[in-house]
């Protein structure tokens, strides 16, 4: 079956790999278990503090203690928010074990979870309140439009691995939800401002307040712009920033057992970038573009969460988004309305069961150019989606079993089926075991099945031995099936004491039918015509790992260390000879963080966050280490001034490099300096 695209001494090795990791992890974990399986669970007269363990809802569509969950989870806090000094909700993400975050120049980004990056990376679901921001244009997340007050920012919730049981198609190597505060949570005033090297000036306001005892609000308003960075020649690179945004929302707690939420928000700016487009009037065959990108849109959102019992409850919720993205290359106009149910009750025999059902419809209106275009200029898509999932406990408040699946319809591949199995083993209130089985499917995007793409030049011989320099010319395939993953995870958290907790989590991930450029026979004007198809198959592996430790009660160290490889193998009646490099050494083998957050006396904070990242072959990057740090100063309860460093060991650094749909410039990633202000009432 799938182990015949292997030759025989590589899966040896990845199996060889794949058992050391397991081996090392679960021999730590082993050393920990019986260093604290023996402890006593309540609180040590001695211990000043007691480390708090976060609430998600993301792995298990309920709220659950972090350490609860079956599945590699990593939780964001306000706190790690406000301060890790970051100004964009990409550069937080680069806290997170497992995934890779790239900036490619001042407004774009290629984030993805365990590979197949890119600035389009169409393995990963990211998620604003639940509202899926997943674009089904390119099959990716449009980063640069991905924002809101952080301030207002509760949590980010990150599940590594597959979550398709539960959320869908395209949530195949992970899962990102940002959660922002409820509206009880931002009561009275605040105003934010800054300004500094590359962070020309920023500024945000909020007001929250009540209607009469139980209807809480808010609204907020926030602008930035931001510099060019540079290109490793020292030169410009057209690629400032500037964008505004303006948001509300409503609670209401009808009654005790009925809450209901309404939000929205509204964006306008521009981006600037340089591409580079095909242009047979110049040797290379093409040229570059300096441009603005037009960025609009806005989504409102209904929630209602209703508890039926202490073991049944149920949420419908309903969103409209809009977005409007206007640039040399493309545009787009799109509508997508959603509505989603899901019901949770328990039934004899220590059953709790959780089901829901999903539609969606999204339109769209996309006008190309001479580089891009599709066949179909307008299309709408409906979507349909139902799950269930039974969690059975096997033994009271130790061993749980979970076993669940999602059936989908969509218009360009019919029904798609994603199943799992996962077990939860706590022998003890201080460690937690988990396992996972798990299938997920990428579906295909819009313009996989309809794009018409006119790539700049091709090198000589890259495609064809001896042949000259070309055009190529990327074509839909309305063919084009799903990409499908099967998951083998497996997880280990500890906390030995109040203080000091570790986190583990190792995974053997196959992939099928991943996408590969055919090309075909070479036209007379010397253009290559190349088709998608799903000729690739392969593997990855690696192990990510966490820890927290409260030094001190006044110093918190947070750090994390991620490993993975990758090997994939082409169909033997392929003849893409870029696809399979390009992802095998399109990530980083080895990440590591560690953030330090001190409080100091006279209300200082000190704060700094080191990251050692791999190179990245495919794109030509050499590995980095950077440098953070924040100086907090709280002068009054209402005023908090902050200073912050960034990429404060060198000039500048290359992250990634350009996109492979839209050939955009890349620039390094500048040292830079701000300095902010924030007063709350």
């Amino acid at each position: 079956m799938y182990l015949k695209y292997y030759k025989k001494h590589n899966m040896r090795n990845i199996i060889k790999n794949l058992g050391m990791i397991i081996i090392l992890v679960m021999g730590a974990c082993s050393a920990l278990w019986a260093e604290t399986s023996d402890l006593k669970t309540e609180i040590m007269p001695e211990d000043l503090f007691f480390m708090h363990i976060p609430t998600v809802i993301t792995a298990a569509k309920k709220e659950q203690k972090q350490s609860d969950t079956t599945a590699a989870t990593f939780v964001i806090t306000s706190e790690d928010i406000r301060r890790s000094g970051a100004r964009t909700i990409p550069d937080l993400l680069r806290m997170v074990p497992g995934i890779q975050v790239a900036r490619m120049d001042a407004n774009k980004w290629a984030i993805t979870s365990r590979g197949f990056n890119g600035r389009f990376a169409n393995k990963l679901l990211v998620m604003i309140d639940g509202r899926s921001v997943y674009t089904p244009a390119f099959s990716g997340v449009i980063w640069e439009v991905k924002d809101t007050l952080l301030e207002d920012i509760d949590r980010i919730e990150v599940v590594r691995g597959p979550g398709g049981t539960l959320w869908g198609a395209n949530a195949v190597n992970g899962v990102i939800n940002i959660i922002t505060k409820k509206a009880t949570e931002t009561q009275g005033s605040l105003v934010t401002t800054g300004i500094g090297t590359e962070e020309q000036g920023f500024g945000g306001a909020r007001y929250g307040g009540k209607i009469g005892g139980n209807l809480s609000y808010r609204a907020y308003a926030k602008y930035f712009n931001r510099d060019n960075t540079e290109t490793a020649g020292g030169t410009e690179g057209h690629d400032d920033w500037r964008m505004g945004r303006g948001g509300f929302r409503v609670d209401w707690d009808k009654g005790e057992n009925d809450k209901l939420t309404f939000q929205g928000d509204y964006y306008d700016g521009t981006a600037g970038q340089r591409v580079t487009v095909p242009d047979l009037s110049t040797a290379s065959l093409s040229s570059r573009i300096d441009g603005n990108i037009d960025l609009s849109g806005g989504n409102l959102l209904f929630r209602w969460n209703r508890t039926l019992s202490e073991d049944s409850d149920l949420s419908l919720q309903f969103y409209y988004d809009r977005t409007e993205r206007s640039e040399f290359v493309i545009e787009e106009i799109r509508d997508t309305f959603d509505i989603d149910f899901h019901h949770r009750f328990h039934l004899p025999l220590n059953n709790e069961i959780l089901w829901g059902a999903k539609f969606r419809f999204t339109t769209d209106d996309i006008r190309g150019s001479n580089t891009l275009s599709v066949s179909e200029t307008s299309r709408e898509d409906p979507f349909f989606s139902a799950f269930v999932q039974d969690e059975i406990t096997l033994i009271p408040d130790k061993l749980y079993f979970t076993l669940g699946s999602k059936i989908e319809h969509n218009n360009y591949t019919g029904i798609e089926v994603q199943p799992s199995s996962r077990i939860l083993y706590t022998p003890n209130t201080k460690n937690t075991v988990w396992g996972a089985i798990s299938r997920a499917v990428r579906t295909p995007s819009r313009l996989e099945h309809t794009i018409r793409l006119d790539k700049e030049s091709i090198a000589p011989g890259t495609l064809f031995p001896g042949s000259p320099a070309t055009l190529g010319v990327i074509i839909g395939d309305n063919n084009f099936d799903s990409e499908v993953l099967t998951a083998f995870e497996i997880g280990y958290r500890t906390q030995p004491t109040n203080h000091l907790s570790f986190d583990a989590a190792a995974f053997y991930n196959l992939y099928y039918d991943l996408l590969t450029i055919e090309s075909g026979t070479p036209l007379p004007d010397l253009t290559i015509p190349i088709s998608v198809r799903n000729k690739m198959n392969g593997a990855s592996y690696g192990v990510e790992l966490a820890a927290r430790w409260q030094a001190l009660e006044w110093w918190n160290i947070k750090g994390s260390y991620s490993y993975m490889d990758m090997q994939l193998h082409t169909e033997g009646d392929s003849n893409d000879t870029i696809t399979e490099d390009g992802f095998e050494d399109d990530i980083p083998n080895h990440q590591f963080s560690i953030r330090s957050m001190m409080d100091l006396p006279g209300n200082l904070e000190l704060d700094s966050w080191i990251r050692y990242v791999d190179s990245v072959p495919s794109v030509n990057v050499d590995s980095y280490i950077t440098l953070d740090a924040r100086l907090g100063w709280n002068p009054t309860e209402k005023i908090e001034l902050s200073i912050v460093g960034k990429n404060l060991l060198e000039k500048r650094h290359k992250e990634y490099g350009p996109s492979s749909i839209i050939n955009t410039q890349t620039t390094g990633i500048e040292r830079s300096v701000y300095a902010s202000i924030t007063w709350r009432h």
